[in-house]
């Protein structure tokens, strides 16, 4: 789960730093176009000048200065309570009016925000809406008395491998920068950027510094956020990933409409990537979609006709191949839209229309109790339910009782209990309620779910 008080470290670092575990594309077969290979070394040579005199106006760089607070360690020996931490990024204006999009990890938990325009004008900056799930925050400029130059966001993905891209943006905090590539896969979701998120991959060079600036296609048009990249080094090692314009549209649409933050859709259905096994067991000419392994009960998908073993293989026609792919078709639509399913079933292809909804629960973190008696006392906690599990970054079909944070010198805390941490099961009984989490005693034995993985042991305090 990661959130800002609730964070396990992600495998890929934002801004343009760290690692990615393997990833997969929802690829499928190449799509009909009438574009033509170049045809001459002149061609060739063709200059990206006119793109980047379009397209670079619109991109701006970004400085934010905030506080962090300190190890309570340090403290203890006199040392200061907070430390000035800062961040250097890149955004794009998207309406004249000075509304700009940019990373949220680029501005998150920072107090004042600086944009600086590719004139080298300068403006504050407010925070609109910021959203932590899909990485993409909106900022509105502040002191705009003019139009300034936008980029186009072009939603209509018409991209395809291979394509010619530029990315704009300010790496190192040199001042704008464009590099150019190919779109090297679309689609990407095991990316351990986010659980809800198909990026786009480039082969441009996206370094620290770059994270909110934009992919531009050469028509001149936004088609991504570029957001993080694959790295041992911190460096561009040709492997980056855009957040799709697709998705900056829904939040970008979201905050000028007023709202404070993106209402996740949900179709109430668990699933598992078809494997090879999987796909020769359900008599499959080859692996493709998405098997349902649960639905939930009343849910849209259920609703709709989806039962477990269905194999869901296009959401309005976009193929999906595993959870995340599936997510993020149905995240882009608003709730009470209708999505068309394309559907395996017994050998025969069917289409079910499902109207989706909003993820059932209460997701505010700041409804946490306090418990006070027995092992947790110390320990922040709060029952899990889809919209909470899904703002943090986890499971909606996940039950349990998470913790949100954990007093020092408590009892939680000599019992081991993290942030983070969800609470399955205490001797052998499942655990769903703060009342039931409240009854734990000494010698119980606790089972946990940490970053994945059930941990049990016996508390001794």
């Amino acid at each position: 789960m990661k959130t800002s008080t609730l964070a396990i470290a992600l495998a890929l670092g934002l801004a343009a730093c760290g690692q990615s575990s393997d990833t997969r594309a929802q690829d499928g077969p190449f799509a009909e176009s009438n574009r033509v290979v170049p045809g001459d070394a002149a061609t060739m040579k063709a200059s990206f000048a006119p793109v980047v005199r379009e397209a670079a106006p619109a991109v701006v760089n970004i400085s934010a200065r905030g506080e962090r607070a300190t190890d309570p360690f340090f403290q203890m020996f006199g040392g200061p309570a907070s430390q000035a931490v800062g961040s250097i990024g890149s955004g794009v204006i998207v309406r004249p009016t000075g509304v700009v999009v940019t990373n949220n990890h680029v501005i998150e938990g920072m107090s004042e925000i600086r944009v600086t325009l590719s004139d080298r004008r300068e403006f504050p900056a407010r925070v609109v809406l910021a959203d932590a799930r899909s990485d993409v925050a909106v900022l509105q400029l502040e002191g705009v008395n003019e139009r300034l130059p936008t980029l186009n966001i072009d939603d209509r993905e018409e991209q395809q491998v291979g394509d010619l891209v530029l990315a704009i943006g300010n790496p190192f905090g040199v001042g704008q920068t464009v590099t150019n590539g190919i779109i090297s896969a679309l689609n990407r979701t095991e990316t351990n950027i986010s659980d809800s998120g198909s990026f786009i991959q480039t082969d441009a060079a996206i370094n620290p510094g770059n994270s909110g600036g934009a992919l531009v296609d050469m028509d001149g048009d936004l088609i991504g956020i570029n957001s993080a990249i694959f790295s041992r080094s911190g460096t561009s090692s040709g492997v980056g990933f855009a957040i799709p314009a697709a998705q900056v549209r829904r939040v970008v649409e979201t905050a000028v409409g007023g709202a404070t933050a993106v209402v996740r859709s949900w179709l109430g259905v668990k699933g598992e990537t078809v494997s090879a096994d999987i796909a020769r067991s359900l008599g499959l000419d080859r692996p493709q979609g998405l098997l349902v392994t649960q639905t939930w009960p009343g849910g849209p998908g259920e609703r709709a006709g989806l039962r477990e073993g269905d194999v869901i293989t296009a959401v309005d026609g976009a193929e999906v191949n595993d959870q995340g792919g599936l997510n993020f078709r149905v995240g882009l639509h608003d709730p009470n839209e209708t999505v068309a399913l394309s559907v395996l079933r017994d050998g025969r292809t069917e289409t079910l229309n499902a109207r989706i909804e909003r993820l059932p629960g209460n997701a505010d973190i700041d409804k946490a109790v306090v418990i006070r008696t027995g092992s947790l006392s110390g320990a922040q906690v709060l029952a899990l339910n889809p919209a909470l599990a899904d703002n943090l970054g986890g499971d909606p079909f996940a039950s349990g009782v998470i913790v949100g944070g954990v007093t020092g010198r408590s009892y939680a805390s000599a019992n081991g209990f993290r942030p983070g941490d969800i609470i399955t099961s205490v001797d052998g009984r499942a655990i769903t309620t703060v009342q039931q989490a409240s009854g734990v005693r000494r010698g119980s034995e606790v089972v946990i779910n940490r970053g994945g993985r059930a941990i049990s042991g016996v508390v001794r305090y």
